[in-house]
Formats: C-alpha cells, structure tokens, sequence
C-alpha cells in the first residue's frame, strides 16, 4: 500500500500550527488542515476531556460561521496531538480567519457546552471546559501573526517529508 501524506511528514521536528496537510477532490477543491496543538512526540499530550469539549465548541462554531456550507469536518488526531479541519473550495485566508474566529470563541467561552447531554452525545460525561480553553488560548498564541504563507510544512532539512 502506498504511504499516506500524513505519516510522510517529519513528525520529529513538526512544529505546533496551522498546516495544510492535503487537497483532494477532480479539483483539488477538498483540504484537509492540520491544527497541531502539541508538538509531536512530546508529552504531554492532549487530555481527551479536554479534546472532547475542543471537538464539539469548535465544530458548533464552523458550523454556524459564515462559511458553514465549506465546512465538511472537524475531529481529533488519534496521537492526541491535534485536530484535522476539513473544508471545500474555502481560499486558505479564509480558513486561517476561521479557526483563529473558532478560538477566541472556546477561549471565551461560558455556559453549557453545546451537544454534550446524555441524548445528544456518546461520551457525555467526558468534557472539561477548562482544558478547551486553555488549548484555545495556546493555539491563539501560536497563530498570533500567522499567515497563509506558514501554512505548509516546512521543507527544509529539519521538517522535510520523509
């Protein structure tokens, strides 16, 4: 079987960020985001409480954005390093507003988290607000100044793709 994009990529040397990861699609028009919130192998890693309430503040959020018909998917990585955003036809600015939008929403946010009763989730009992906020306010100052441009691996000798 081939490779598949995101396991060519160094995760040695990835840096936390915003990345496209992949397009997809006749046109190219389907991207896949990588919202790396932790470094790569280097505990700790994401609290899954904290992830569960991440998950479900943030897609509520895309999902009642402007750009809600681009929005295809939000979920956690399985290394509990981050999130993959999935979008169509959405020009990277766009998606970088978003997310950075999508933070300061779970950063500030107060109340009952949407989705997260017993009829409406799996896992309802599993959520800590707290952790959400605190990943939403890393991120935040991790994008603080980030462009489109950032937003590719790096292909330099430390983080190229293996």
């Amino acid at each position: 079987m081939e490779k598949i994009a995101s396991f060519s990529v160094n995760h040695d040397t990835l840096s936390e960020g915003l990345y496209l990861s992949r397009t997809d699609g006749k046109l190219s028009d389907i991207a896949t985001y990588d919202l790396r919130i932790v470094k790569s192998n280097t505990p700790p890693y994401l609290d899954n409480a904290g992830v569960h309430t991440f998950e479900h503040l943030f897609a509520t959020f895309v999902r009642n954005c402007p750009y809600k018909e681009n929005v295809i998917y939000f979920g956690p990585m399985g290394c509990l390093t981050g999130f993959y955003f999935i979008t169509q036809n959405l020009p990277e600015s766009a998606v970088l507003d978003t997310v950075i939008c999508a933070l300061q929403f779970i950063s500030g946010f107060h109340g009952k988290i949407p989705g997260a009763s017993k009829a409406e989730c799996g896992n309802y009992q599993m959520h800590d607000l707290s952790k959400a906020k605190e990943y939403a306010g890393k991120m935040l100052k991790i994008l603080s100044g980030w462009t489109a441009d950032k937003m590719r691996y790096k292909a330099d000798k430390e983080n190229e793709r293996v």
